[in-house]
């Protein structure tokens, strides 16, 4: 059997990353499953010193933008007690056992520069895709809540690139909601869904460069590449 190659985790640097339930099964349920991971995910990020740039909430899988601060492993760590905390929630609830979750969750390093913000939109944009809501805003389970309209989360961490958007709180969310309203690029979506199957790097050609360089191997650019603009 040829060995699973190694997970791609770089300190400094975002990741987006999806864990899926298990056979695609719902994990939340109700509300308070809702509220239940996103006090684990607070307290947790807090604890081992990660940075949540972005998270959804979806029915039967979980999006989440993290940096994961100065030690590899911490992504690792958080998803490990997140996935293992809300099964233990779920089964004394339903008095059931086994796991909510599928057995390995994928993620796929993001380029700053080129794709951060995208990925939060991305990511945010989730329930609008999947037909449940026609605005970002009318989810309540998503980071997109937190920045747009200023309804909690005020635990999410706000990136250099974000701050950038405009001078001051009311400027930033005027202009990060314009950005959610555009006409996304297919090849942008086409991007995140491959390099996320496939536990790739979210980015250009330089970044792959940039990646290799501080890793020491090569590395392959896989999925379409950057969006034409």
């Amino acid at each position: 059997m040829v060995p699973r190659e190694g997970r791609l985790v770089i300190t400094g640097y975002p990741h987006h990353v999806i864990q899926r339930g298990h056979n695609r099964q719902d994990v939340f349920t109700s509300e308070e499953d809702y509220r239940y991971y996103l006090d684990n995910l607070k307290e947790w990020k807090e604890h081992l010193g990660c940075r949540i740039y972005a998270f959804c909430l979806m029915k039967n899988h979980v999006h989440l933008v993290l940096d994961p601060g100065e030690r590899e492993e911490n992504l690792a760590l958080l998803i490990k007690r997140l996935a293992g905390r809300q099964t233990r929630f779920v089964n004394r609830r339903e008095n059931r056992t086994g796991t909510l979750w599928e057995g390995r969750y994928k993620s796929s390093p993001v380029s700053t520069d080129e794709y951060l913000l995208s990925c939060c939109r991305y990511v945010e944009l989730n329930p609008v895709r999947a037909g449940i809501v026609a605005d970002p805003s009318d989810y309540c389970w998503s980071s997109y809540a937190g920045k747009v309209g200023g309804r909690g989360y005020d635990w999410i961490d706000h990136h250099p690139v974000y701050l950038g958007l405009g001078k001051n709180a009311d400027e930033r969310e005027g202009r990060y909601l314009q950005w959610t309203r555009e006409v996304i690029d297919e090849n942008e979506t086409d991007l995140f869904r491959q390099s996320i199957q496939h536990g790739g790097l979210t980015g250009g050609s330089r970044f792959v460069e940039e990646i290799a360089a501080r890793v020491g191997k090569r590395i392959e650019l896989r999925g379409p590449g950057r969006p034409k603009k």
